[in-house]
């Protein structure tokens, strides 16, 4: 089993940043890929981003190309998802995910966290 923890939630005006982090525990290992996925009230979950454990590869969607940033530290199996010029819309709850194919479709991950709250105020 492997357990998520995501952390680094809270409420943000637009334009400022935040970092979340999804600690992972339990039996991981070096070809896990960790994808952000966020939910909107009212909206299906969507896909955020992915990147592999082992390697540098990531993915964005096109809503937050430019602006966030996922990268991992392997030593302290933690990925971090950094956000700047969050605008309105990106108010969800975000969840990190654990999963073993690079997909961007949430059903393809396993291993889910309990999700933290990103609110982003005009």
């Amino acid at each position: 089993q492997v357990q998520l923890v995501e952390s680094g939630g809270g409420l943000v005006q637009a334009g400022g940043s935040l970092r979340l982090t999804c600690v992972a525990s339990g039996r991981t290992n070096g070809r896990a890929v960790v994808g952000w996925f966020r939910q909107a009230p009212d909206k299906e979950r969507e896909f955020v981003a992915f990147i592999t454990w082992s390697g540098a590869g990531t993915l964005y969607s096109d809503s937050v190309k430019g602006r966030f940033t996922v990268s991992r530290d392997n030593a302290k199996n933690t990925v971090y998802l950094q956000m700047n010029s969050l605008k309105p819309e990106d108010t969800a709850v975000y969840y990190c995910a654990g999963g073993q194919a690079f997909s961007t479709r949430a059903n393809d991950y396993v291993y889910w966290g309990q999700g933290t709250q990103v609110t982003v105020s005009s």
